[in-house]
């Protein structure tokens, strides 16, 4: 009869089982606390907050937000704020530091690195050097089909040349040299076309300045717009 008794109790609400189940569970809320603050984002008071904010525009590639920047440093907006205000007047030269040659611009709602405007040619000047200047002799005879034929499709280009011109026409598209013009509604091929850049790196206005390609052609009269194709297949 002791034992009934004693079974019945530890059922009931406040038994020793539940009072380990409770303990369990305790213990389980402090564990996952514990391994959420272990890996919450954490600040870096060892350094400054101008600095952290200073890194993270460096290598942002779009403006960015107080909030967003706040978040990236685990700081509060008013504090990043002043940071971003201290950031400025020090690229700007205020107070007698160095003037530098970029700057801390506000735009769209945000923050980003830009070029200072009285460097742009500067800027340009090294880009344009980087840049490589020489064309292969394929893309070089390429391109001249399509400044002669425009709008011209790669097949067609293929045809004229007699060879497969995909990586070269991709080539002068990311050059900048031709571009998209038009899709074929019927066949869905591509139309190619110049670009303004080919005229300025022609020194022309347009395209009627193109010399003539007449003298070029064997029969010399009826002119490139009257043949299919050039012989040996080249321009």
């Amino acid at each position: 009869m002791t034992d009934d008794v004693h079974d019945t109790s530890s059922a009931e609400p406040g038994g020793a089982d539940e009072m380990a189940d409770a303990r369990a569970i305790e213990h389980e809320i402090h564990a996952r606390a514990d391994h959420d603050h272990d890996h919450a984002p954490q600040a870096h008071p060892a350094i400054p907050i101008d600095r952290q904010l200073e890194a993270i525009l460096m290598i942002a590639d779009e403006p960015q937000s107080l909030v967003a920047l706040g978040a990236a440093v685990n700081a509060p907006v008013p504090a990043v704020r002043q940071a971003v205000e201290r950031l400025v007047a020090d690229f700007d030269g205020v107070d007698g530091t160095t003037r530098r040659g970029f700057e801390l611009r506000e735009v769209g709602g945000g923050w980003r690195f830009y070029v200072r405007q009285d460097l742009d040619a500067v800027v340009e000047q090294f880009v344009e050097a980087e840049r490589p200047s020489r064309l292969s002799q394929a893309a070089l005879e390429t391109l001249a089909v399509v400044a002669y034929k425009q709008p011209i499709t790669r097949s067609q280009i293929a045809s004229i040349r007699a060879v497969n011109v995909d990586g070269v026409v991709r080539t002068l598209v990311a050059r900048g040299l031709i571009e998209e013009s038009f899709t074929d509604s019927e066949t869905g091929a591509i139309n190619y076309v110049t670009s303004d850049l080919l005229l300025q790196q022609l020194g022309i206005n347009s395209l009627d300045e193109l010399p003539l390609i007449s003298p070029l052609l064997d029969d010399g009269a009826d002119g490139f717009g009257q043949n299919e194709g050039i012989p040996d297949g080249r321009v």
